[in-house]
């Protein structure tokens, strides 16, 4: 089988890195490019993968996992770029990072994937979004797909379609959050302890994701289901009505769309 190489290991490198490894993949088959000899150290030990140099490492593999901050990407280009050859797959999970823009710095016919993933892959539910550059083949696709299914869920897009992505399951998990950590507050505030809060709270959030996901019914149903007429979960939600919390999450989410597209551009 051929290799694959991981640059960066950070939290979502070496969140990719387990992942693989769970799905299968044999640690001789994949390798980290790492320049901290002392997290080379730590994952050598934790997955007995082969820790080496960047460009030893882009030279080595076939596919290779760009897991670097988005203001390094250009750097880690310059430096593995000579390296490089046609056919090669570069899979890259920085955001705003356009395939135009690895493509002008690569080697020509260097197959290029633009991955949007998300922190829910540190517990194997991950949601990423995957865009194809102009020299990708259906393998080059299959290959990246393979490499993100392995910590959850995988989109084929269009990358015009990417800064939504981003807007909607990139930054997602932190709106989310936010509306745990505001209904425990509220919990809280009408007396209930903390970490009773906390328990209501997550569980309500796990089953209702559940609900969604297994029974396939529109939330909007399942929204109604919960309603009775003129009952608590109605006097609840008029409020969330008035306070206008539809318009206020299409607002924020139209925001971090822009904000995406001004990363993208350089801004």
């Amino acid at each position: 089988m051929s290799q694959t190489a991981i640059l960066g290991a950070g939290v979502m490198g070496e969140t990719l890195l387990s992942g693989l490894v769970r799905a299968g993949r044999r640690v001789d088959n994949l390798l980290v490019g790492e320049k901290r000899a002392e997290r080379a150290r730590e994952l050598e030990e934790r997955y007995g993968v082969a820790v080496i140099g960047n460009r030893e490492a882009a030279e080595k593999a076939e596919t290779i996992a760009l897991v670097v901050k988005p203001q390094d990407m250009g750097d880690v280009l310059d430096e593995i770029a000579d390296v490089l050859r046609p056919g090669q797959l570069l899979v890259s999970l920085a955001a705003g990072i356009t395939t135009a823009f690895i493509e002008a710095r690569v080697p020509e016919g260097v197959a290029v994937v633009r991955v949007m993933p998300n922190t829910p892959a540190l517990v194997d539910e991950g949601m990423a979004a995957i865009s194809p550059g102009s020299h990708c083949s259906e393998e080059h696709l299959a290959e990246a797909e393979a490499l993100m299914a392995s910590v959850g869920k995988v989109l084929r897009i269009p990358e015009r379609q990417q800064d939504a992505v981003t807007a909607i399951s990139g930054s997602g998990p932190a709106y989310i959050f936010f509306v745990v950590e505001s209904m425990i507050e509220a919990g809280v505030h009408l007396g209930l302890p903390r970490s009773t809060a906390t328990d209501l709270v997550v569980q309500t959030l796990v089953g209702s994701a559940k609900m969604l996901r297994e029974t396939g019914t529109h939330p909007t149903v399942l929204r109604e289901q919960v309603t009775s007429p003129a009952g608590t979960t109605a006097a609840a939600l008029r409020e969330l009505e008035i306070h206008k919390v539809r318009a206020a999450f299409l607002a924020a989410m139209e925001a971090a769309r822009d904000r995406s597209r001004e990363l993208a551009e350089g801004s």
